[in-house]
């Protein structure tokens, strides 16, 4: 899984930003922060943050070895540790396994901690993203094949954010799919609950016939606040999305 060496990571990649990866096991984050609040400490820090989010959720995986090959939603007790609970609840607003928010949870658990470092930050995930942002910006969709791919981007405003970017596909990546949508976007202020909807979303496409009722059955889903579904050359759309072109 590289995707020609991950080239999905510059649809997202900012100019007035400093954009730097930082990998932990399997957690491989591309991340954008302004210039001057980079420094070598900061990128051992995030690498010592991911280790605290990993943490409880390996341990609890150990104990508990059911949740990570659940394929629908999974309860945990009242005493998991919060990643824990958070996928296992955006898990059950969706309808699909804990582990399909585990990405987004991630992005959104290391994002929200440089944000009280840098004003903006661009966390991206094996193409979840959380982003904090002070002025617009415009976040590229990668679709695969689709005549789409590449050329059509979000514009996201600051009163926005911090929110979850989030894509799911049935062709590109290595993330467990039942459909064939070349890709689906969801948006919320959870990245994790955003994760999981794309993961449902894209399981209920096939084939174009499928575009509007996937867009319909995430407008349902409380904490969800757009959502983008692709196919071929068709999409459709729902909720607070504004499409721009990728190279204007």
């Amino acid at each position: 899984m590289d995707f020609s060496e991950r080239t999905y990571r510059q649809l997202h990649r900012q100019d007035d930003l400093q954009h730097f990866q930082v990998m932990v096991q399997e957690t491989d984050l591309d991340i954008g922060i302004r210039k001057e609040r980079f420094s070598p400490e900061l990128v051992k820090w995030i690498e010592d943050t991911i280790c605290s989010c990993r943490k409880p959720l390996e341990t609890y995986i150990q104990k508990d070895p059911g949740f990570q090959k659940a394929l629908i939603p999974y309860e945990v007790p009242e005493d998991a540790p919060l990643i824990v609970k958070t996928m296992s609840e955006a898990g059950r607003l969706a309808g699909v396994g804990p582990m399909a928010a585990v990405a987004g949870a991630v992005a959104e658990w290391v994002g929200k901690a440089i944000a009280k470092r840098s004003r903006d930050v661009i966390v991206e995930n094996g193409g979840d993203i959380f982003m904090k942002t002070t002025r617009i910006r415009k976040v590229g969709i990668f679709a695969g094949d689709s005549p789409l791919s590449n050329r059509i981007a979000l514009e996201i405003h600051p009163e926005q954010t911090p929110l979850g970017i989030c894509t799911s596909s049935g062709k590109v990546g290595p993330s467990l799919s039942f459909g064939k949508a070349d890709a689906v976007v969801i948006l919320s202020t959870s990245a994790a609950l955003a994760d999981a909807v794309a993961t449902a979303c894209g399981n209920l496409i096939q084939s174009e016939r499928d575009l509007e009722k996937t867009v319909e059955f995430a407008s349902q889903i409380p904490g969800i606040k757009g959502c983008l579904a692709i196919k071929n050359d068709q999409l459709a759309a729902w909720g607070t999305i504004k499409l721009v072109p990728m190279n204007v």
